[in-house]
């Protein structure tokens, strides 16, 4: 409504009327955690941003708050100093490691002097995981003649029977060859004499790209309904937007033990995004997670700070493999000029001979 206001005020001459000032309460400016720690090889990373409540006029705004101390405190009380290496972004040493059955504190001191500690966080041990294995599906949408298609990864494990287990699954950023085809290429239409005409390149046609979507998917689970059992868990789909499966696509699942209070968090967090979105649908919760703020008991603090053991499997998916695929799209150019691309394979870039 107020974008059609002031549309309607920017139509008007303004010769027939007078200023008018608008004033836009601006919404709190919440500090949001995001990150965690685990038993692999550091570094870990801890995000620190601010953000605005539901129904600002500000909202979706996202602020990067910089030069904070950052600090992971253990049971033992060792302390662990963040390093911040982009803004907002602060980095664990390569080698920290969380250590099972101790229970780790994240402190943040703001450059304003306010004070934010976790509560807690105990590591408990995880089961290994015995294989992943991949689906190719074919999702219907409301378009008919247009389905999703992609792979769901599943995770197989057996459950330790002698404990309640709480499971968070995430994957790193996926890598995969960008196929392309610099024959193809063509001169742009403001060429001289041959716009649009072929005008071939050498080079290249490989390169390898690794995703950075800030936004990944993720599961949870309980071994209620399978404790001490063998069991199966789908646990993220990967869309094929016809570039991520054109030959070869490499992810890490990481498959952590979380303590039942993170799960409960988390838990809550997936049934916020499953919301339709309908106007009938309740408007998004500030959930409360586990950092709490030193100076005010009462300031909202999004996020939660998980601490946990994990369990890794790297995954090749060959595009001979998928039964159901995306239309390829054609790349007419050197793969080079794709955003992030580069020729070289990354150094743990290592899929298994065919």
């Amino acid at each position: 409504m107020l974008k059609r206001l002031l549309v309607i005020c920017l139509l008007i001459p303004l010769s027939c009327i007078d200023p008018y000032n608008i004033g836009l309460e601006e919404g709190e400016q919440l500090l949001t955690v995001e990150g965690f720690i685990n038993t692999m090889p550091g570094p870990h990373v801890i995000k620190l941003t601010r953000t605005d409540t539901y129904g600002s006029v500000f909202e979706g705004l996202i602020r990067p708050v910089r030069q904070a101390q950052v600090i992971v405190r253990d049971s033992e009380g060792l302390v662990t100093f963040l390093e911040e290496i982009e803004p907002g972004e602060y980095q664990t040493p390569a080698g920290f490691a969380a250590r099972i059955g101790l229970s780790y504190t994240l402190q943040i001191r703001l450059l304003n002097g306010r004070e934010y500690t976790s509560f807690p966080e105990r590591v408990n041990p995880v089961a290994p995981i015995d294989s992943v294995s991949i689906r190719s599906v074919q999702i219907a949408t409301e378009n008919r003649l247009q389905d999703r298609v992609g792979v769901q990864l599943v995770a197989h494990f057996k459950d330790p029977e002698e404990q309640n287990n709480y499971y968070y699954w995430r994957t790193k950023p996926g890598t995969y060859v960008v196929v392309a085809n610099p024959e193809l290429f063509t001169n742009p239409p403001t060429h001289p004499t041959n716009p649009r005409g072929p005008n071939p390149k050498d080079c290249c046609d490989i390169c390898y790209l690794t995703e950075n979507n800030r936004l990944r998917d993720f599961s949870i689970a309980s071994d209620e309904d399978f404790n001490g059992l063998e069991t199966s868990q789908i646990i993220t789909f990967i869309e094929d937007n016809g570039t991520r499966f054109r030959r070869t696509f490499r992810t890490e699942v990481l498959q952590m033990g979380i303590s039942p209070e993170a799960h409960r968090f988390l838990k809550l967090v997936d049934q916020q995004l499953s919301i339709t979105g309908s106007v009938f649908d309740q408007p998004p919760a500030n959930i409360r997670g586990n950092m709490i703020s030193l100076d005010d008991p009462n300031e909202l603090v999004l996020g939660y700070f998980i601490a946990a053991d994990v369990q890794s499997q790297v995954l090749y998916i060959n595009n001979a493999d998928l039964e159901f695929r995306a239309t390829p799209r054609i790349i007419p150019d050197d793969c080079r000029l794709v955003p992030n691309a580069s020729i070289n394979p990354p150094p743990f870039w290592n899929p298994p001979a065919n």
